[in-house]
């Protein structure tokens, strides 16, 4: 088949039609406008890039609509084309947010969007989502204001700041009562909540974890909490190697007791033996660090 058939055939079938005829679902409540999660029992995939592209977290698998048939059933990729080809005119199930897509401004940038949104203060309806909701303690949500990491969202929801190492704001995680999403047009580094200089550093998936872990352990004065926002972009590793190359360093996997978080533990194994520091599995009692702060509330 010619490339210009093949660009075709990949533009008349979504990476979505595939898994949901393959017996998938969407998992709303880790899924964003940008990257919907499906899951199939123990099997997760994310797809991306409109639905032309995938990966699966669990593995370095990813690609287009092909390359995800030749993953999810083995199939040479002759055979991968006739498959693509009979799911032509089949419309997946719409994610609801799909429906509700709003226009953004186009003359502002991420860092501008960032700056023209407020800080939390005690009482704004940020504060008191993260404090009576998420069970975030009064100190360490005034910590965090004061560090700069955190910022109101629409509704009610938290905007929680991704950073590069010169300190730049890359873009954001939004959750909120009714919503869970990345900032639109911004990039996944790390969120960073503690001391630059700290030589204990504890990765988690969300920033809302990040700070949940630091308010059961009091917030020590060597360590710093991460997230990586639930991703593993090439700029969150490289943040990461860079952060791992320091002296007397302890990579610390705190990420979710479950499949995907124990991917992620391996993957930051692998990582602090390749730049040579000292790694620790700090493994939640629960599913993750906010929901045993909220047990132990």
């Amino acid at each position: 088949m010619e490339k210009a058939a093949l660009e075709e055939l990949k533009e008349k079938v979504a990476c979505a039609a595939v898994l949901e005829t393959a017996g998938f679902a969407v998992d709303r409540r880790e899924s964003t406008r940008r990257a919907v999660k499906y899951r199939r029992g123990g099997d997760i995939i994310i797809v991306i890039h409109d639905g032309k592209g995938w990966f699966d977290p669990l593995s370095d698998a990813k690609g287009d609509v092909f390359r995800l048939i030749e993953h999810l059933d083995g199939l040479p990729f002759a055979t991968a084309l006739h498959v693509v080809a009979d799911l032509i005119g089949f419309r997946p199930a719409e994610p609801a947010w799909a429906r509700q897509t709003k226009n953004r401004a186009p003359d502002q940038t991420t860092v501008q969007r960032w700056q023209n949104r407020r800080k939390p203060w005690r009482g704004s309806a940020t504060w008191r989502y993260l404090r009576d909701a998420r069970g975030i303690p009064e100190p360490v949500l005034r910590q965090a204001v004061a560090a700069g990491v955190l910022r109101e969202g629409p509704h009610g929801s938290m905007w929680a700041g991704h950073t590069d190492e010169a300190g730049h704001v890359t873009g954001w995680e939004e959750r909120g009562p009714r919503w869970r999403g990345f900032a639109s047009g911004g990039a996944k580094v790390l969120f960073r909540f503690g001391p630059a200089d700290a030589t204990r550093l504890c990765v988690t998936e969300a920033a809302i974890d990040a700070m949940s872990l630091a308010a059961i352990e009091r917030s020590p004065p060597g360590s710093l909490y991460l997230s990586t926002g639930g991703g593993w972009s090439p700029s969150t590793e490289a943040a990461l190697r860079g952060l791992a190359t320091r002296p007397d360093v302890l990579l610390v996997a705190a990420t979710d007791a479950n499949s995907q978080g124990e991917a992620f533990a391996e993957r930051l194994r692998i990582l602090a033996e390749k730049e040579g520091c000292n790694w620790q599995r700090l493994r939640p009692p629960s599913d993750d660090w906010n929901a045993c702060l909220k047990e132990k509330e």
